[in-house]
């Protein structure tokens, strides 16, 4: 293993059984394939890239085509089988747990569950159910559980509700966006303010939310009677994580002039991103001039243990 030793907080793993059954219930509306995964080719494609641990999350459209206890069930299967990996692999995997919204107290029973009975790192939210994003006030309940809890949260894109362009799948173009969204949302709705102890990570460099958080603060105000001064609103963007999956060069530069580099955690969305297509990635991340070598390696290992107390007791 390289000195760079990177925690990867964007790594996905791919249950068999969920993968199997994806099809049945509604299959995966973004127009990605679903790759193949085992627990020896994500250590093989660690190794490749110098990451000592990924932290595991089940990626879109998750659980969403199930319903009722069913999507209990199948939860509760994926984060006990994530588990199951982490158990076998405590220094090289973590686990973000998946939670069966928009069915709200399944979701308080499966946090409770995933922090007292699996020992998870956080939890995983996507950036939508159904049309609802993740400031709707019928999610109330399960932020000030992870309040409560001062959860890790790990929010992966999903389609937005909108046709998708011909020839373009949603992870190209739409997941960015829908990121976005719901990142603007939590901020304007005052979850962010009100859940203080939660800590969010948005995917993919934010979306668009570095680029456009000026013209997304100063046209607030305009917008709402109810939203906060433009600095207030572009504070509150600050306390967001950003990991670096499948970010582009161009977006790095803008990421560190609109929040501190502590902020930010190396991410690779492998297996959906081919080992090739993440390392591509990776490689122009390590060339960056942008950064000065501490700023390379809090990126790469050194703020995800800030976050990670399980992890940073296996680096004592």
């Amino acid at each position: 293993m390289s000195q760079r030793n990177r925690i990867d907080v964007h790594q996905h793993i791919v249950p068999p059984f969920w993968a199997d059954a994806l099809p049945a219930h509604g299959g995966d509306p973004s127009g990605w394939k679903c790759p193949a995964w085992s627990v020896e080719s994500a250590l093989a494609f660690m190794d490749s890239q110098q990451i000592a641990t990924g932290v595991l999350s089940l990626t879109a459209p998750g659980v969403k085509g199930w319903s009722g206890q069913a999507k209990r069930d199948i939860a509760r299967k994926v984060n006990e089988f994530t588990a199951g990996v982490v158990a076998r692999h405590p220094a090289r995997f973590g686990n973000f747990a998946t939670l069966p919204l928009p069915d709200v107290d399944g979701s308080l029973a499966e946090i409770a569950h995933a922090y007292d009975a699996l020992n998870a790192d956080g939890v995983v939210l996507l950036s939508n159910y159904d049309g609802a994003y993740l400031g709707d006030p019928a999610f109330e309940p399960v932020w000030a559980e992870l309040d409560r809890r001062h959860a890790v949260v790990f929010i992966h894109p999903a389609m937005p509700p909108l046709a998708q362009m011909t020839g373009i799948p949603g992870p190209m173009l739409d997941y960015p966006f829908d990121t976005t969204r719901t990142a603007v949302q939590l901020v304007l709705n005052g979850v962010i303010s009100r859940y203080p102890n939660v800590r969010i990570i948005l995917s993919h460099a934010g979306g668009f939310l570095p680029y456009a958080a000026f013209r997304i603060a100063e046209v607030s105000a305009i917008a709402r009677t109810d939203a906060p001064s433009a600095a207030g609103i572009l504070d509150l963007m600050r306390t967001f994580y950003f990991d670096t999956a499948l970010s582009s060069p161009s977006a790095l530069p803008s990421l560190a002039a609109f929040v501190s580099t502590d902020r930010v955690l190396f991410g690779s969305d492998f297996p959906y991103a081919p080992a090739h297509v993440s390392g591509a990635f990776t490689a122009k991340q390590d060339e960056s001039a942008v950064l000065n070598a501490s700023q390379h390696n809090a990126i790469n290992r050194n703020n995800a243990l800030a976050l990670f107390p399980r992890l940073a007791a296996l680096d004592q």
